[in-house]
Order: structure tokens, then sequence, then C-alpha cells
């Protein structure tokens, strides 16, 4: 028997079943030059793989969100025309021009510490393997083999993979690589299939037929496990059965501790298919939308007219309110058509609303867009990584510019909309009162908050430790600008990852948050631990861990908390 361990499953459950090892086959170019006079005929080659792979990804665009984005990687401009230079300018062979073009933008994607947009590198490599297989004559059999029930392993698995995949026969799936991001994730989630991505190595370890244990709540791998180990995790799959059902039964109540106080929890999207993925987990809006993802998706800054449909059927498809947060480009975030000048902390750099603010053009596009869009459901714009009140200002007047723009043209808006701002910096923090008299919500970034605020570098492994969301130092500042905007009369929320960790739910929650925004996945969960609060609970023990002068005595407050208050107790319903 032998164990392995790996943190954050991508998908919860647990299953016990026969591994099915996929190891697809690689296609690689040729490395040939062609002769100037086969470029017309190179090019021909690739417009009409192109055309047939396209084809396909037309049938499954209207099945899947998922394939509507690879829709427009498919008609991306940029990688026709990247092509064509490559075959007509360099006398590469279409195979060859098609791979290095695929790997260009790959390559600028990885360098991204964003990891959602990392994975959407898998995006671009599956519609250009589907091209490449059309050049080469390479039918694909994907996993149409598998004909029993098995826990697949593999080192990725595509798009593609997952559209051929039968539900009815895979019991878990285990990945080599992928983050809880990548669509293999999101597709095991939505299909509520036990797994576990990022396994590293695992494919070298398993072989087809071995028997298997997936926890995919704890992160466990068993191979060939005994008797003893097989009744444990047997009573451990119904006990987690049982606790699915109960979550299920409380998706459609409302976020209500058991003294009658509610709160909205809502879901952190990057796109249309993140939202259509929410809906079932009983969300009561959109807390985040992370409009770059529009951007870093294109290969020209979008049109406002391409905004505006995006913004439009977010809003429809989610019957809560849409947050839409204004471009939060710069950073580790790039955009493959526009270079940003080298700077020594881009962290702290040209980013953000900084950018936006310079860039009149780009954002005032981004503004008419929303706008429109909040004709069509209730949208709110939100500023990021904002630091003083003349920024505020600047933007607002934009803002105002926009709306006077769309009036003169009789465009439909709501010219009441809600203009808030994250609270992400030290500065917005010290300023909150202030910004408070002057917006209408304030959202909680706690990601870069507990960064600037303890000077540690989440990205950086060296001082991974360090950096804490439970700090007392962090915990205090949270609470300052809840009572800030509290006293103001204005809403906060957060939609950064604090707001969906089982510990710190009851802690916001008696700090008095008004709205947790979180991965759409974790909302029945949190949901589950907010039903099984008194708010006077809740608020007693916030107070306890803001007084707390240190880290290890606020560990020691959070881990007395009772079972049965947890996400990880008996799921009964409250």
């Amino acid at each position: 028997m032998q164990k392995i361990t790996m943190k954050k499953p991508a998908s919860k459950g647990v299953v016990r079943g026969e591994v099915f090892l996929y190891r697809p086959s690689v296609l690689q170019a040729d490395k040939s030059s062609i002769s100037p006079k086969a470029t017309a005929q190179e090019l021909g080659r690739f417009v009409d793989g192109l055309a047939s792979a396209r084809r396909r990804i037309v049938e499954l665009a209207e099945k899947s969100e998922i394939f509507r984005a690879h829709l427009d990687i498919a008609d991306d401009p940029f990688i026709h025309e990247t092509v064509a230079e490559k075959i007509t300018k360099e006398y590469k062979n279409a195979e060859l021009a098609l791979e290095e073009t695929a790997n260009q933008i790959c390559l600028a994607l990885s360098e991204v510490d964003d990891e959602y947009l990392r994975e959407r590198a898998a995006d671009i490599k599956d519609v250009c393997t589907r091209i490449m297989r059309r050049l080469k004559g390479v039918s694909f059999e994907g996993l149409n083999s598998i004909d029993k029930p098995v826990i697949l392993v593999a080192s990725n698995l595509t798009p593609s993979d997952a559209a051929s995949l039968n539900p009815n026969y895979v019991l878990g799936i285990i990945t080599a690589e992928g983050g809880n991001t990548s669509h293999v994730a999101i597709l095991a989630r939505s299909m509520e299939i036990p797994a576990i991505v990022g396994m590293t190595g695992i494919t070298d370890i398993v072989a087809s037929g071995r028997d298997l244990i997936l926890d995919a709540v704890e992160g466990v791998v068993i191979l060939d496990p005994d008797a003893a180990t097989i009744d444990v995790y047997e009573k451990k799959a119904k006990d987690f059965q049982e606790r699915k059902l109960a979550l299920k039964a409380i998706s459609k109540l409302k976020a209500e501790t058991t003294d009658g106080h509610k709160v909205s929890l809502c879901a952190n999207v990057g796109n249309l298919q993140d939202i259509q993925s929410a809906l079932p987990h009983g969300i009561d809006g959109v807390g985040l939308l992370r409009s770059e993802f529009l951007y870093m998706e294109s290969q020209g800054f979008p049109s406002e007219a391409d905004q505006f449909l995006a913004y439009k059927t977010a809003a429809q498809k989610n019957k809560g309110e849409t947050i839409i947060r204004t471009l939060d480009i710069g950073g580790d975030k790039s955009l493959p058509y526009y270079q940003f000048e080298p700077e020594e902390n881009p962290f702290l750099g040209w980013r953000a609303i900084r950018m936006c603010l310079e860039m009149v053009d780009v954002f005032g596009c981004q503004l008419r867009a929303i706008l429109r869009a909040s004709a069509f459901g209730k949208v709110k714009i939100m500023y990021p990584m904002m630091i003083s009140i003349e920024e505020l200002e600047e933007a607002n007047a934009l803002l105002n510019t926009a709306k006077k723009e769309l009036k003169a043209t009789g465009q439909a808006f709501d010219a009441d909309i809600q203009v808030g701002m994250m609270i992400e910096t030290p500065a917005a923090f010290v300023l909150a009162k202030d910004f408070a008299k002057r917006v209408d919500f304030f959202s909680i970034g706690t990601n870069d908050l507990t960064q600037y605020l303890l000077a540690v570098d989440r990205g950086n492994f060296k001082v991974a430790s360090l950096y804490n969301f439970l700090h007392p130092a962090v915990l205090r500042s949270v609470k300052a600008i809840i009572d800030a905007g509290h006293e103001a009369g204005i809403p906060v929320g957060m939609c950064g990852e604090m707001a969906g960790n089982e510990l710190a739910v009851p802690l916001l929650l008696g700090m008095g948050l008004d709205e947790f925004s979180m991965t759409p996945s974790q909302v029945p969960e949190v949901k589950f631990i907010i039903r099984n609060w008194s708010y006077q609970e809740a608020a007693e023990l916030a107070e306890k861990a803001i007084n707390a002068s240190s880290l290890t005595e606020i560990m020691t407050i959070l881990e007395s908390i009772p079972k049965e208050r947890t996400k990880d107790g008996p799921y009964k319903l409250a």
C-alpha cells in the first residue's frame, strides 16, 4: 500500500476504482523549411485545417461555454496573421508555423502570476492541437475507449479530452499538471467528479489496472489499499455523500444565522462560463467580475461593442448584482499586444487604476460598455488599487464624461449606477473613512492587502509562511474597514481568498461583513457555516480574535471552534 498526500483538491469526493492511465500521443511539427514557391500551398493547407477544426468547435460551442471561448481563439486574427507571416516570410511549413505561434502565446501566459490566466494557455494549445491534427491527418480518439468504471490519471486533460469523457465511467480524475482554475478542475466540479490536479509525478507511479482510492476531501491518494483501509474509506465515501445531500438541500436557502442576521454570498468570476457554473451553487450575485480576462484573452484592446456584449450577457445570466471591476492589468498581468515598460517592482508600479487614468481612451471605452450593460441588470462599477481621493475624483470625472457621451447618442444606461472601490492598499485602509463618504460600497481585496500590510510577496516561496490573512494586523485592518463603511452607511464586501476560508468565515461574520465573494464551489460550505452560527456568538469570537496580539493566539481561538460549526463537521440542516 502506498499513500500520497496533496493539498487543495480540485473537486471534492471519495471514490475507489481501477486506474486508467491516459497517455495521448504528442503531435510535433516537422522542422524542415519550405521553398518560397510553396508558401501559397502551405497557406492553403493552414486555412483548410483551420476551417475543418473550426467546424467541429462550432458544434461543441453549442453545448459548452468553454468551446465558445475556443471559437474566439480559432477566429483570432493575431494567430492567423502570425502563422501566415511565418509561412510567407520565414518559409516554415504550416505545422511548424502553427506550433511556434502557439508556443509564443503560451510562453507569454506562463509568465503571469495569476493562476487563472496561466491556465488559459491550455485553451490555446487545445485549439492549435486540433488544427495540427487536421494538418497531419491524424484522428482523435480521446477517452472514448473507456468502457468501465475507472479513476482517470493523466498528465493533463484538455477541453477536447474532457468533451470525450463519459461521466458514467469516470469515477475520479487525477492529473499531474494544472491548478484549481484549469478546465479539468472546472469540468470535474461541474460534473461532481472527485478530482485532484497538480499531483506532480503521479503518471510515473501508477499503471492502468491498479487499485486506487482517491480522497479528494483531504487530498490523499492510496495505491493498492488493504482491506482495513478500504473499509475506512467506504465509510468516508458514504459520509461524504450524506454531507453533499445536506449541502444541496440548503443551496436555495439564504445565508442567515440562527438569530436572523443575513449576509450575501457571491461569486468571483472571470468569464461567462464561470457565471453559468456558479448559478447552481445558490449564489446571491457576482461580487467580482475580473474584466481583465476579456483584455488578456484578446489580441487587441477589445472594442466597446465586444465589451458591452460580454458585460450585458453577464448581467442577464446573473439575477443578482454584478460588480464589474475595471481593468486591473499590470503587475503580474501582461497583454500580448501592449508592451509595458520594464519595472523593478511591477506590483508597486504602473498598473490597474493608475494605468487607466493615463490611458483615458481605453478606460473611457470600458466605462461606456459597463454603463450600457447596466440597462440590462444590476450592474455596479468597482475601481481597483485606489490610494487617493484625487484618483477617485479623476476616475469619476471620466465616468461622468462617459455618461454624457452615451446620453448625447441616446444610449440607455442606469444613471444612478453604484460605484465602489477595492480596499487593497494600506493607503486605502488609512483613508477608509474619507473614501466611504464618496463611494457606494467597499470590497476588501485581502490578497493584496495582506501582502502589502505584511510586506510579504505572496508569490515568493521563501517567505510564503509569513503570508497569512489571519495575522492580527490584517484582522484589525479588516474590522476597521468594515466599521468605516458602516459608519458612512455603505455595505462592505470582501472578494479576496479570505472570504471563502472556513476559519475566517465566522470571524468576518462577527465583524459585520455584509458580502462574501469567493470561488463559486465554496459557497455551499460557507453558507452551511453561517447557518450554524448565531451573529451574537460570531461577534464574540471576532472580538476575542481582534484583541489577540499574535497569530498563535488567534489560531488557538479558531481551533477551539466545535466541529459542528465548521464545514468539516456533521452536515445537519440549520
